[in-house]
């Protein structure tokens, strides 16, 4: 249980888009006063749940939007998979790769996490699709180190920043790099650590016994150490703010997206492809939609970390979306980070789509 302060949401109300809103049907038109009502319910289940929320809603129809510590970064995890997405498939549409392109897999993309890029041959060659469809589909770590190295780390920032604004998504990194920090709070020697060791001291449980993985495989004496515990590990790492956004940055982006913005015809549909939509996960946002809601979407999990980010209704150039971006932290990221997310998504079902719930 916590007290929220009063300064942690914000509401904005944008005007309304006449032609947008004379479109909409009017049974499945929110009250005019959902961004108010969706901040209480959401007060209400922060204030009885445990670790802290964060959410960003807009109603593209009618302009308004909700912030509910959604001007603060939040640590992004595997949604940070999305801007790496437009930022490749911006450069397919600039002419600058193709999806057919293939990509050898070099030793230092490999990293853990889902999929089974990391257990493929080094030297084995695999298309930009497949990488962007394993990134997505199976948030597959190594692919999407893949395609960071192929489009280059400058050039994802200065793209993710045009998408989110400067001032809206910090500094973004490789999922190695990721690793190397993370294990670098407990010794410096983690940056001499190859991958496959890396992968290697990732194979051991998250407490104590990731500790002892990763002093047997640098060679470093316990003693040695300058954090003791993991927890003590990624607050540290958390707080250097890497890998982070405002969700109402990235809710800026998923704007763009479905308006048409950053991405040819061809490559929103592949993106809209590969982010699920018409596929049912039944899993934290979207299990608190009703069935059969067209939404495009990914998650992201990492220590006390949680996200999910995505666009209920993407079609039509957005005539009817409704971006929502929610994280939470200081919690179980599985089961804890799904039931609250999952409560997201029934609150803002029950707000903004009436007539479906």
């Amino acid at each position: 249980m916590k007290v929220l302060s009063p300064l942690l949401y914000t509401l904005c109300l944008g005007l309304a888009a006449p032609t947008a809103a004379l479109a909409a049907d009017a049974s499945d038109a929110p009250a005019a006063d959902w961004p108010q009502t969706l901040v209480e319910r959401l007060e209400a289940l922060d204030a009885k749940s445990p670790g802290t929320l964060g959410v960003y809603v807009k109603h593209l129809a009618d302009g308004r939007e909700m912030l509910y510590a959604a001007d603060r970064p939040w640590y992004l995890s595997s949604t940070v998979k999305v801007p790496i997405a437009i930022a490749v498939l911006e450069a397919v549409d600039d002419g600058k790769l193709t999806l057919d392109q293939e990509i050898t897999l070099e030793a230092n993309d490999k990293i853990d996490g889902a999929g089974d890029v990391v257990w493929q041959e080094v030297g084995s060659t695999h298309t930009i699709d497949d990488m962007l469809e394993a990134m997505l589909m199976q948030s597959d770590n190594t692919a999407a180190n893949v395609l960071i190295r192929t489009l280059g780390e400058d050039t994802l920032n200065r793209r993710a920043r045009d998408y989110m604004g400067r001032r809206g998504v910090n500094e973004l990194t490789t999922f190695t790099q990721i690793r190397r920090d993370i294990y670098g709070e407990l010794h410096p020697d983690a940056a001499r650590l190859t991958n496959e060791q890396l992968v290697e001291v990732a194979g051991a449980n998250i407490g104590p016994a990731r500790v002892q993985a990763f002093s047997r495989i640098a060679e470093i004496d316990s003693d040695a150490l300058q954090a003791k515990t993991m927890d003590e590990a990624y607050a540290r790492y958390y707080a250097k703010g890497l890998n982070m956004a405002k969700l109402q940055a990235y809710g800026d982006m998923l704007e763009k997206l479905v308006e048409g913005d950053l991405l040819s015809d061809e490559s929103q549909a592949k993106l809209f492809e590969y982010m699920k939509l018409g596929v049912e996960t039944n899993y934290r946002v979207q299990a608190g939609l009703p069935k059969g809601t067209p939404f495009i979407h990914k998650t992201g999990t990492q220590y006390e970390q949680a996200c999910h980010a995505g666009v209920i209704r993407p079609e039509d150039g957005g005539a009817q979306a409704i971006i929502v971006a929610a994280c939470a932290e200081g919690l179980d990221e599985a089961k804890e980070a799904g039931t609250l997310l999952e409560s997201v998504g029934k609150q803002v079902a029950e707000t903004l789509l009436p007539s479906a719930s």
